[in-house]
């Protein structure tokens, strides 16, 4: 059959300009970021079905629980539009899919950057999370082995110092007080012992009474705050891969999905192209 002067050469009806490659890896990226947010979903259940209602009420702005749930939550409902939109070539879907991921990395860029550049600020935040994380320490079992943690990792006590865990109701100095744990630091404070054999949960007792040279013998004085700010920066290049291990996955949805769109595009008009041209005789 003749074909009209002007009319592209080579595209068929088998023609598309879809690239199998670009669809499935999209699709396959995108399933495995999913049926990790349902992992994320699922603990996060768990973890919050597991305490009692009481302490995770008390506690909820810093419940690990939580921001596992929420974040979970959003990367399920994001990689849904992704997986969905590039296996159905669904454009809306896909689009979707690249806004959220773009408005996602650029919020991870400006907090980086408001970070960086009110340092001060920052470092209030960070100190107002961890006084009220120290307020409800003993409400929240995962709390509580998180600050025991980092206070053992980062071999520190308190925030600014040591007596900040009079700020618990359950380590207060006050005279009123009737917790056997009064005036009292975690066990975590505790310099190690060598060659322990039972971990002495008592070795805290009545540490805040103390003044800091005396009890700098026994527990860590210096508090938590100036112990993490030092660490990040003697970490910044370790910090700066972990922050690109983020950004890459979310640059590669970007362009994968951008890339995609395009090509449904193309192929839309070919067959609009295609309709309007099949009952063409020069076609």
């Amino acid at each position: 059959m003749a074909r009209r002067p002007g009319a592209p050469a080579g595209y068929g009806e088998e023609f598309t300009f879809v690239s199998p490659l670009v669809k499935y890896l999209l699709f396959f990226f995108n399933m495995l970021f999913w049926v990790i947010s349902m992992v994320m979903v699922g603990v996060g259940v768990y973890a919050r079905l597991m305490k009692h209602a009481e302490a995770a009420l008390a506690c909820l702005a810093v419940d690990p629980a939580i921001l596992l749930i929420v974040v979970g939550v959003l990367m399920f409902l994001l990689t849904f539009c992704g997986c969905i939109g590039s296996l159905r070539e669904n454009i809306c879907l896909l689009q979707t899919f690249s806004l959220c991921l773009t408005i996602v990395f650029l919020l991870q860029l400006a907090a980086g950057v408001l970070g960086f550049v009110f340092s001060d600020k920052a470092r209030g935040k960070v100190s107002e999370i961890i006084n009220n994380a120290i307020v409800h320490y003993r409400d929240d079992l995962d709390l509580q082995n998180l600050i025991d943690f980092g206070q053992k990792k980062f071999s520190c006590c308190g925030g600014i110092s040591y007596r900040d865990w009079s700020q618990n109701m359950y380590f207060n100095c006050s005279e009123d007080n009737p917790s056997r744990e009064r005036c009292s630091v975690p066990y975590s404070c505790c310099l190690p012992t060598p060659n322990q054999a039972v971990i002495n949960t008592m070795c805290g007792q009545g540490m805040q009474a103390l003044e800091y040279l005396e009890a700098s013998k026994v527990i860590y004085t210096n508090g938590c705050i100036d112990k993490l700010v030092n660490w990040i920066h003697s970490n910044l290049f370790l910090l700066g891969g972990v922050a690109l291990g983020l950004a890459i996955p979310q640059l590669v949805g970007i362009l994968l999905s951008q890339i995609l769109v395009n090509q449904i595009k193309d192929q839309i008009k070919l067959q609009f192209y295609n309709q309007q041209h099949r009952a063409d005789p020069w076609y």
